[in-house]
């Protein structure tokens, strides 16, 4: 660690603007170290709060409940969704895909906490592709979790679209990529009232999960929420 107590792994140029790879001490809890990813110099993802991530994956394979489960997970992040979704012994593969090269490159780089442990495990995939294109296309392979971690929010998207994937249209082109009984899960740092109204016109049950938690970088109480919906 620098004596800034900052060290820049990687910073790189996406179509979705400047990424930057880092590692840091927390000043408030000395001796804590955190690996975090920022774009065009606003926060995005840390390995500190990873709560609603692991939430989104054990509610959605605690919601299916069968065996030899295929999951998609949208966006790799720092690999804790895909973690999670691997910890429940009723997956039998996880596939990820992310938008962004780089992202992929660092976790084979072992520049992310669990690279290695992600890496060593056969039912991990990790694939460079645009998620919501693949979910707006007819579906080339079908499976039992659809885990999305990609936006801010519904209403606060990464790459300023239009958002098709969250609306009506585009939930029930997504949904024809599920097995029968299988489990959308959608997570946001914001609740969604048209996101809820779009999931229960798309599919047959919905459910919403706040997940709160205290989040010491801003000293306050958070609540992420997650959106889940099956037939």
């Amino acid at each position: 660690m620098s004596p800034s107590n900052l060290e820049i792994l990687a910073y790189e140029s996406s179509p979705l603007g400047d990424l930057c790879l880092r590692r840091r001490e927390l000043l408030s809890h000395p001796g804590t170290v955190v690996t975090e990813i920022t774009l065009d110099h606003e926060f995005l993802m840390s390995s500190f709060h990873t709560d609603s991530e692991r939430a989104l994956a054990r509610v959605a394979t605690e919601m299916h409940g069968g065996e030899e489960l295929d999951a998609m997970v949208g966006g790799l992040g720092l690999g804790y969704t895909a973690q999670a979704v691997l910890s429940a012994e009723n997956v039998s593969r996880v596939e990820v895909v992310d938008l962004l090269p780089q992202v992929i490159q660092w976790l084979q780089q072992d520049m992310f906490p669990l690279s290695k442990e992600l890496r060593a495990d056969s039912r991990f995939h990790a694939v460079q592709g645009d998620v919501y294109a693949r979910l707006a296309s007819p579906p080339e392979a079908h499976h039992d979790l659809i885990l999305i971690d990609v936006d801010h929010s519904p209403d606060d998207r990464l790459d300023r679209g239009p958002g098709h994937f969250y609306t009506e249209e585009g939930l029930l082109k997504a949904k024809q990529h599920l097995k029968p009984g299988g489990i959308l899960g959608v997570w946001s740092y914001a609740e969604s009232s048209d996101f809820a109204d779009a999931l229960r016109a798309s599919f047959k049950q919905v459910r919403v999960e706040p997940v709160t938690f205290f989040n010491i970088h801003v000293n306050e109480e958070q609540t992420d929420w997650l959106f889940f919906a099956r037939d």
